[in-house]
């Protein structure tokens, strides 16, 4: 009988353990975490290059491609192949730069596979916490492009499907003779599929927490858009299914952008030209927790220190701080500027921490260039302008560093430059060392190991980069090295032959110090000067020469293969290591959704 009640006790409190160990363990309540980046292709194609043409447009009701191309049978077979390198993005220009880069360093961009690497680590990091505090995260991906590999990644890709015009038609192209179609792999009904936000919801998620690292986490018009595209998603959802799910975005937990949007014209779009009414919500208070993290801000460092040369002291060592801006309009709710010079402000703080010697107007803070006005140009199209991609400016036109809710202001101080007028500060100081620090990628792509590079070796040559005598063939397999014979490899090369007629053309100069064959180096404009100059335009193409421009005169000899000449830069320079799969990353972003929870339920 004793045996009996001890056994039966015996199972009443194995019972009870076993039900508060389930208990404890049982999820309360199920999250949904979308790691939001950029997005892109490992490799380079007609047909994801017309992809990524439209999809740059789907986000803007108001834009042209928008209203007449996406969804237009008719007009499918141009986006590629199109003269008029503007009208689609650049795609043609694009298609023949990206083909180069990719093929630089082997045919395969690595951004993808880290990303996948950044997301595990995010997963499991959550996946922990949730267990510790009864709570399941399921996890997915969002691109503001996804490349026809990764549609499935698009916020919502059923919309881009669509149509989304009257007398439209879905999104099925797959190529034409026109542009090399049929293409290889291409799924006609590849945007008739779920997106990461549905497939978290058909997973059980109760709510959206989206972490953004599309630009080392600052805040961009370009998340936005996969933010506000995810909410209209879940809006439609809540409608069909009658809940009441929320999405909450990391690195604007005060919803600043959407806040300070413009509301009149309604709907605007910077296509529409300057609002009408804009709320004017101050930045004072809207903080971005995510930029001021200590585990970014130390990965960014550690990259730096990464690109220092040995042989130079740090207080003989400058870092040059380059980043991409806004564009124009965009500064009535985009704050991707001011959180940029306040990401900037912390690694500087952090590196003069740690190198006390170093000098603190050697660290600076740079902007690509921006198109210039040309009165001359007629303009023929509705929505045109009379501004242009010039020399002077490198041909650039990602330059419009304006901070939030200015009129078109640049920062001042120590980021007031372009990148190239910091170079120049740099050479003139005698610098022996510069490293290149890219602060809005946390990625590895083509832009940083190709683009970046080839853009800072056209000022201050290639041979002065410190990889330069012992090639990097492991990165570079083919060439062990980045660079384009010039820079502009999507140029039409052909230029007018002097004193000739009309149409006779031969192959343009694009050697720093002549050809010897009458063209002369620059090229000079081909474009008319009542058009626009595009991107094509031989004259924005830049000898990558061995010491660079800055510090040269043609009109004083020409340049040297093997040495410095007359100013040119003499020291050493390279690039920083991006965090990439750096573990503190996954972490970073895990903390910060933890963080926004915390909050949430205080």
């Amino acid at each position: 009988m004793m045996m009996r009640k001890v056994a039966g006790l015996a199972s009443v409190i194995l019972a009870t353990v076993l039900s508060v160990t389930l208990h404890a363990t049982e999820p309360r309540r199920t999250v949904g975490v979308l790691y939001v980046v950029h997005g892109g292709g490992e490799e380079s194609d007609i047909g994801e290059t017309f992809d990524n043409a439209l999809q740059f447009f789907h986000y803007d009701p108001n834009n042209v491609i928008f209203q007449r191309i996406i969804w237009n049978p008719d007009a499918w077979a141009t986006v590629v192949k199109s003269d008029d390198s503007q009208a689609y993005a650049n795609a043609s220009s694009q298609y023949k730069k990206y083909k180069f880069q990719n093929a630089r360093i082997g045919g395969i961009d690595p951004s993808p596979n880290i990303t996948d690497r950044q997301f595990e680590e995010m997963t499991w990091q959550l996946d922990a916490i949730g267990k510790e505090r009864g709570i399941k995260f399921v996890t997915d991906i969002a691109h503001w492009l996804g490349t026809q590999t990764f549609i499935h990644r698009l916020p919502w890709p059923r919309y881009l499907y669509g149509p989304q015009v009257e007398d439209g038609a879905a999104q099925t192209y797959c190529g034409s003779e026109t542009d090399g179609g049929p293409w290889k792999h291409c799924n006609p009904e590849r945007y008739n599929i779920d997106g990461p936000g549905e497939r978290l919801l058909k997973r059980g998620a109760e709510e959206l927490i989206m972490v953004d690292l599309t630009t080392s986490g600052v805040r961009f018009w370009k998340t936005y858009d996969v933010v506000d595209m995810t909410r209209r998603m879940v809006d439609d959802w809540n409608q069909r299914n009658g809940t009441d799910i929320k999405v909450r975005w990391v690195n604007d937990p005060t919803d600043l952008m959407r806040e300070s949007y413009p509301t009149d014209p309604p709907n605007w779009t910077r296509s529409l030209g300057e609002p009408k009414v804009n709320p004017q919500i101050p930045l004072t208070g809207r903080p971005n927790p995510l930029i001021q993290d200590p585990l970014l801000i130390n990965s960014i460092v550690d990259g730096a220190i990464a690109g220092m040369n040995p042989d130079v002291s740090p207080e003989d060592t400058a870092i040059l701080i380059v980043n991409h801006s806004i564009r124009n309009g965009n500064q009535a709710f985009d704050p991707k500027v001011n959180d940029t010079v306040l990401l900037d402000g912390l690694v500087k703080a952090e590196l003069l921490r740690r190198y006390p010697t170093m000098q603190a107007n050697n660290i600076l803070g740079s902007w690509m260039g921006l198109k210039v006005e040309n009165p001359s140009i007629e303009v023929t199209r509705p929505g045109g302008d009379k501004t242009e991609r010039s020399r002077e400016m490198r041909g650039e036109s990602l330059g419009n560093a304006w901070l939030y809710l200015s009129d078109r202001e640049l920062p001042g101080g120590d980021h007031q430059y372009r990148y190239w007028e910091a170079l120049e500060l740099f050479r003139e100081r005698g610098v022996g060392h510069i490293v290149v620090v890219f602060t809005q990628i946390v990625t590895d792509s083509v832009l940083n190991m190709v683009e970046l590079p080839n853009q800072i070796a056209k000022e201050i040559g290639w041979r002065s980069w410190l990889r330069a005598e012992n090639l990097d063939y492991k990165t570079y397999p083919e060439t062990g090295h980045p660079f384009a014979d010039y820079w502009g490899v999507w140029l039409n090369t052909a230029c007018k032959v002097p004193g000739e007629p009309e149409g006779l053309t031969e192959p343009c100069c694009l050697t720093m110090g002549g050809c010897g064959t009458g063209q002369p180096y620059p090229p000079p404009r081909q474009t008319p000067i009542t058009q626009a100059r595009q991107d094509t335009d031989p004259s924005l193409g830049f000898d990558i020469s061995a010491y660079g421009h800055l510090g040269y005169d043609s009109s004083q000899g020409v340049p040297n293969e093997y040495e410095p000449v007359q100013e040119q830069y003499r020291g050493t320079w390279e690039l920083w290591q991006s965090p990439s799969t750096d573990p503190r990353i996954g972490k970073l972003l895990a903390g910060q959704v933890i963080q926004l929870l915390d909050k949430g339920s205080e």
